[in-house]
């Protein structure tokens, strides 16, 4: 679906009965042209019969963060202004997960909360490009978008960082009612900590969709906490998980004491991400430890966002515990062999041709 014809669409969908003539007049372009729309998306089976009737694919949603990252590298360092290298790139657990659920082939929505600057621009174009709709996602007049800023010292490491996310306490419960049609019609809502705690209350208490959830760390993690039981699938690292679980985790019998303490408050999926180790994946009716697949590490930055889509994906199409799992890894295989965090290479086709040959 194109940008304008998603436009096109949501103005549709607010009002059926709409006619081409004030859809053109609402889009600024000819009344021929908007026939064209229609029919296109007649054509790809968004809109059936007279009276615009609205036939909503299968979508699904990510409701998180979005990130500009800007780091500089100085050739030294004195309290001055010092030659370097300065460099930006768009991330954000949840547009990470998003772009690559869009590269995985799901008509993806992110809802988001945007500020009212260039950065939001940069965002809203790239999320356009990959076909990631946001037309849901409110812009904050006056507001920042989230940006993280960096300086590393001449050795790379960091010595300072700024990190603005106050945007994100725009996405309110009541922000997330007014949305309450877009998340109950998804077929996954995957959620990340940036959101506010009682936010993600709120969609535990009142989303009809599974939730998917991605902890981010330890110091967000804990807005998960009371509403574990509410959620179908938690995706952890270690450290997480035995924040989470209230479990130290230092081998076999511990991991499976922590999953045993997640699954009982109610959860009905947990994935928990050892590194190199792998995955030790556990539900009510088995779980199963999966060594990482083959793949020549490049940057292990988005291995995480990649895994979440991944198994986002398998269970859209129905696949058991082990088997999610094995599409987590190959999905984290194929992130960590690109210096993007995002690999573009990434695609549903080389998901399963890394399934069949990892």
């Amino acid at each position: 679906m194109t940008k304008r014809e998603r436009q096109l669409l949501n103005w549709i969908e607010e009002n059926p009965l709409i006619s081409q003539k004030e859809l053109a007049d609402k889009a600024g372009i000819t009344r021929s042209s908007v026939a064209v729309h229609i029919s296109n998306l007649m054509k790809k089976g968004y809109i059936t019969g007279k009276g615009y009737i609205v036939q909503t694919a299968p979508y699904v949603t990510v409701v998180g963060g979005v990130n500009v990252d800007i780091g500089g590298r100085p050739e030294a360092v004195a309290r001055d202004s010092n030659p370097g290298a300065v460099h930006s790139s768009l991330g954000g657990v949840g547009r990470n997960i998003a772009h690559n659920m869009a590269l995985l082939g799901l008509d993806t929505r992110l809802l988001t909360a945007f500020g009212d600057d260039l950065n939001a621009q940069k965002l809203a174009a790239s999320c356009g490009e990959l076909g990631i709709d946001i037309s849901q996602s409110p812009v904050i007049p006056g507001g920042r978008t989230s940006t993280y800023l960096f300086i590393n010292d001449e050795r790379g490491d960091m010595a300072l960082a700024v990190s603005d996310m106050e945007i994100y306490r725009h996405l309110t419960p009541q922000a997330l009612a007014q949305r309450h049609k877009l998340l109950d019609a998804s077929q996954v809502v995957v959620i990340d900590t940036n959101i506010p705690e009682e936010s993600i209350a709120w969609l535990a208490e009142n989303c009809a969709a599974p939730l998917f959830a991605d902890p981010v760390s330890t110091a967000k993690a804990v807005k998960l906490k009371p509403v574990l039981g509410k959620l179908h699938t938690l995706k952890p690292n270690r450290l997480e998980a035995e924040l989470l679980s209230g479990v130290p985790i230092t081998g076999e019998a511990s991991l499976n004491k922590a999953a045993d303490a997640l699954l009982e408050t109610g959860l009905r999926r947990v994935f928990i991400s050892l590194g190199a180790e792998g995955v030790f994946a556990a539900d009510r009716s088995g779980r199963v430890q999966l060594p990482c697949l083959p793949a020549e590490l490049v940057n292990a930055t988005g291995c995480g966002d990649a895994f979440m889509a991944a198994i986002a994906w398998a269970y859209l199409r129905g696949t058991d515990l082990a088997d999610t799992a094995r599409a987590g890894l190959a999905a984290s295989s194929i992130a960590m062999e690109s210096r993007e965090t995002i690999n573009p290479a990434m695609s549903e086709e080389a998901l399963e041709s890394r399934l069949i040959n990892p």
